[in-house]
């Protein structure tokens, strides 16, 4: 008898194709997540989950779910399960590492670039029929070469967006838990504490996971660090940010820009008075929206997700523990 699982969004074709040829699959398709109370009842005869970032799998989903052995992440960060439930249940948790660390750092790097030479104001007003001729004041911007970036989080993502300021001749300064002196040498880097990085950099591009150290670490205290003419931009995840503040900020130009992948709640409310600053650019976390990113990541949650429930090491076990002592 083929095991059971359940997928909370459409996934690539490849990805979704290799779950369905290996396990009796049922997906949810609707554009929104799918309601708690439907994934309470859908995980009470499932042998496998592939849920996404937006799913909340917690305790009570667990205790739901008697069959369950794996919950395979379509995401690399993994704060909407709650691993140590899992692992006390004998549950393995799988993400998808590595996969999307240069597509969001092109992405990033895109956010750094339209935000500071005003791209998307711009492009509407261009398109309103406002643009009537060139003129020496138009959409001023701040230039990008020469300038000092400081990067907050030197993982994967944070190494990649170094390596594209230093095409374009910028100051390297970074703040990490972990000083990273091989790196401070190849990429050029200075580490600092994060009051210095505030206060001397141009661009402050965030690249943290979300953990209680991390949440609000940017808050009114950070931001009233930064340079007025300062653009901060933030891939990572929503909470790193107290949105309120960075609001507040914002309107009252105390900081130059801010350009956003990620948002605390997400989506803004559409009535959000975030969304209506001119100084913000933002979009709908894209950081990952490549065809080969997203498609490789399909195919890396179902690679986890059927190794796991053949009995196999799965290629990115979170909980690597649980293979020990047998799992369930």
């Amino acid at each position: 008898m083929k095991p059971k699982v359940y997928i909370c969004r459409l996934i690539p074709e490849k990805g979704l194709e290799m779950v369905k040829g290996f396990a009796e699959t049922e997906v949810w398709e609707g554009e929104l997540p799918p309601p708690r109370s439907l994934i309470l009842e859908k995980v009470k005869d499932i042998d496998g989950l592939l849920p996404l970032l937006t799913d909340r799998i917690d305790a009570e989903v667990m205790e739901a779910a008697p069959r369950l052995k794996v919950i395979s992440n379509y995401a690399v960060g993994y704060d909407n399960i709650d691993v140590p439930a899992a692992t006390q249940r004998g549950i393995l948790v799988c993400n998808t590492p590595g996969v999307l660390t240069e597509t969001t750092a092109d992405l990033a790097w895109a956010l750094l670039m339209a935000a500071a030479r005003r791209i998307v104001p711009g492009d509407a007003f261009a398109r309103s029929g406002k643009w009537k001729t060139w003129g020496p004041m138009l959409f001023l911007g701040y230039d990008i070469h020469d300038a000092t970036i400081g990067i907050v989080g030197m993982g994967r993502i944070g190494v990649e967006m170094a390596k594209r300021a230093r095409g374009f001749s910028m100051r390297l300064l970074y703040h990490d838990p972990v000083r990273r002196p091989e790196l401070e040498s190849e990429l050029g880097m200075e580490y600092v504490p994060l009051e210095k990085l505030l206060a001397e950099s141009d661009f402050i591009t965030l690249h943290t996971p979300l953990n209680e150290a991390t949440r609000h670490c940017i808050g009114k205290e950070e931001l009233a660090l930064m340079k007025p003419t300062a653009i901060l931009i933030n891939t990572s995840r929503g909470p790193v940010v107290d949105q309120k503040a960075l609001y507040e900020a914002l309107a009252e130009r105390r900081i130059g820009g801010a350009a956003l992948d990620v948002t605390d709640p997400e989506p803004p409310a559409p009535d959000d008075p975030i969304l209506k600053l001119d100084n913000l650019t933002i979009v709908p976390h894209i950081g990952s929206a490549s065809f080969a990113t997203r498609t490789k990541m399909a195919t890396m949650a179902a690679e986890n997700l059927i190794a796991a429930l053949s009995g196999k090491r799965p290629p990115h076990p979170v909980n690597p523990e649980v293979l020990e002592r047998g799992g369930r």
